[in-house]
């Protein structure tokens, strides 16, 4: 406890005059924030409480999907290119996304399995112990984010606006369910909440070591996600506050020298090929601006206002009672503490303001901004409950307890809902449950591609019949003598086409080409062809070609994701894929297994089931 007792101990301001000009609630002795050294204990323990909790929620349905990571950036990127390493040096190949969280990935898989030898046979026998770890990794991330920003709010205001901002945090539907994937979106939370945490300490005392820590939470935040570098913001507002004061110039500017010396080397640190291979880390990083900046191949993204899109996004992301309590608690800072407003304001407004420029956008790629909202809200809120005590102190603690639920009530709902979809089937694996009890191995199928390239294979046992040894014998989806982007015909071996594009080299010829070849099952998911059904006018072909497939065939076996007697929910890149809208029952898209009926399909066609 000594360690805790300590950084609770730092974590309390100091009494102080606003720099707005007038008493503020720090200073006012009527609503003192100040408590007993008596009550470390239960602040102790309250804080343990919400990490309980939050690692709860993260961890509640881990395993989901597994043997098969469902999720394409977590089959593609970080666990794959950690395992790979074993195979090579430490360069990760792969600069789009920087390499820290893929690092801690493989250190992890080789202390656990021993080496190079345990991992391969692990993964090649049966992947789902090194994708749990991996994603325990990100839950057991997302709860350590969770007791920095606790750390930070108590610095920065008090303990009470630490608790609660933890607790909003804590609870908050996007930081939870994506802490139950292996990617580098909550992993960056460490630094960003690290970074706060340091600038809170260069608000408050101005003490070298504050610098460090900012600067290793900044060095940290830019090499797990390159737009942690967004706690910048709060490090210079709060050295310049430094710098204002007379007595700590000459502090702010060894400081500042500090900070970004010692994130550089924070960041070459757990980067290195940044600068052992320079020109690939430039290409990977240009190539994820040029990608955030077109829209073009986003079939199915229908957004027209990335502004307004992240507005809706922190309404059900983080929560709609939040987002309101965060504006009151900037203008309320504007009249307590300016300069504590100019470290949290700011960096929404230009996180937001940059990414909302760009044509693709997504609710997880908010998250970096998600603490400085949380502290805000959470101040608004320890504000208005000391107002309504002094009417009434009585009340006092049910002022503060309504607070919390109005603050968290929406989070931990949606988080709850999320633990619980999370835990059931995905129904990608029941669709090919059916298919193994009712497809005999070697059947020739079609695959949409919602699903990986190992859900054709049963793990560890390849079907000796077929060269690539998989289960079924697949149609070659991935390549087409289509260009998705002109639409127009190719010669030779045509063209490789992606996930994004898929829908766009859909004909209804298709369907012939099928049966002539005796591809008689056509396993289609919505969260394909939902893009067409939301933008028909980009890809009519597509929906051509569903209308054919329909009209000759059957329907062998469907599995929905929703809640019998809910709507289906509309395609939407964020919604579709992490199971918000509490219509859902269980992961995955709507998947359908279709029988064709004509050609050489006709013959023995089984009835459908």
């Amino acid at each position: 406890m000594s360690a805790v007792e300590s950084q609770l101990r730092d974590a309390q301001p100091p009494t102080r005059e606003p720099s707005g000009g007038r008493t503020g609630l720090l200073a006012s002795p009527g609503l003192s924030l100040q408590r007993p050294s008596n009550d470390r204990l239960i602040w102790a323990a309250a804080i343990g409480v919400v990490l309980l909790l939050a690692f709860g929620l993260r961890i509640w349905g881990v395993s989901h999907g597994l043997p098969y990571a469902y999720n394409a950036d977590e089959n593609a990127h970080f666990v794959t290119r950690a395992i790979g390493m074993f195979g090579h040096d430490w360069d990760p190949n792969y600069y789009v996304n920087p390499p820290a969280y893929t690092y801690l990935v493989h250190l992890v898989l080789g202390a656990w399995f021993g080496g190079r030898a345990g991992v391969s046979n692990s993964f090649a026998a049966d992947p789902t112990q090194i994708w749990v770890i991996a994603r325990t990794i990100a839950a057991l991330c997302g709860t350590f984010a969770v007791w920095l920003l606790y750390l930070a709010g108590a610095r920065l205001i008090d303990r009470r606006t630490g608790l609660l901002s933890a607790g909003i945090f804590a609870v908050a539907f996007l930081p939870v369910f994506y802490s139950k994937l292996a990617l580098n979106d909550v992993p960056t939370l460490v630094g960003v909440c690290l970074g706060l945490w340091g600038a809170a300490g260069i608000l408050r005392n101005g003490r070298l070591r504050d610098y460090v820590w900012a600067a290793v939470g900044l060095g940290l935040a830019c090499a797990t996600k390159y737009t942690g570098g967004i706690v910048l913001l709060p490090i210079v507002a709060a050295a310049g506050a430094q710098f204002a004061a007379d007595c700590g110039r000459a502090g702010a500017l060894k400081g500042i020298a500090l900070v970004a010396g010692l994130s550089l080397l924070c960041f070459v640190i757990a980067n290195p090929y940044a600068v052992l291979d320079f020109p690939a880390f430039w290409d990977g990083l240009t190539h994820q601006s040029t990608a955030s900046g077109d829209a073009a191949g986003k079939l199915g993204l229908t957004q027209d206002s990335g502004y307004a899109y992240y507005l809706w996004s922190f309404g059900w992301g983080l929560g709609w009672l939040p987002l309101f309590f965060a504006v009151g608690g900037a203008v309320r800072l504007f009249f307590d503490e300016r300069r504590l407003l100019w470290m949290l304001a700011p960096p929404i407004i230009v996180f937001v303001a940059f990414m909302g420029s760009q044509e693709r956008y997504f609710g997880r790629w908010l998250m970096p901004v998600f603490p400085f909202v949380c502290v805000l809200a959470a101040y608004a809120a320890v504000e208005l409950a000391d107002w309504l005590g002094r009417f009434s102190p009585a009340l006092r603690p049910t002022f503060v307890a309504v607070a919390v639920v109005i603050l968290c009530g929406q989070g931990f709902v949606y988080s709850l809902h999320s633990g619980l979809v999370m835990s059931r089937e995905d129904t990608r694996s029941i669709a090919r449950e059916w298919m193994v009890l009712n497809v005999p191995a070697g059947t020739k199928v079609v695959v949409e591609p919602v699903v990986p390239d190992q859900w054709a294979q049963d793990i560890g046992k390849p079907y000796a019949q077929i060269s690539n040894g998989n289960r079924w014998n697949k149609y070659p989806l991935s390549r087409s003598m289509i260009d998705p982007k002109t639409g127009q015909p190719v010669t030779g071996d045509g063209v490789i086409v992606n996930i994004e594009d898929f829908e766009r080299v859909l004909r209804p010829e298709l369907v012939d080409v099928f049966e002539q070849q005796e591809y008689c099952y056509v396993v289609v998911g919505s969260t394909q062809r939902g893009r067409a059904e939301v933008e028909p006018e980009q890809v009519p072909n597509a929906l051509r070609y569903y209308e054919e497939l329909e009209r000759r065939s059957k329907v062998a076996y469907a599995v929905s994701p929703y809640s019998k007697g809910k709507d289906a929910v509309a395609f939407n890149f964020d919604w579709t894929f992490n199971y918000y809208p509490l219509a859902y029952n269980r992961p995955g898209p709507v998947m359908t297994i279709y029988r064709l009926q004509g050609g050489r399909c006709a013959q023995d066609a089984p009835a459908a089931g």
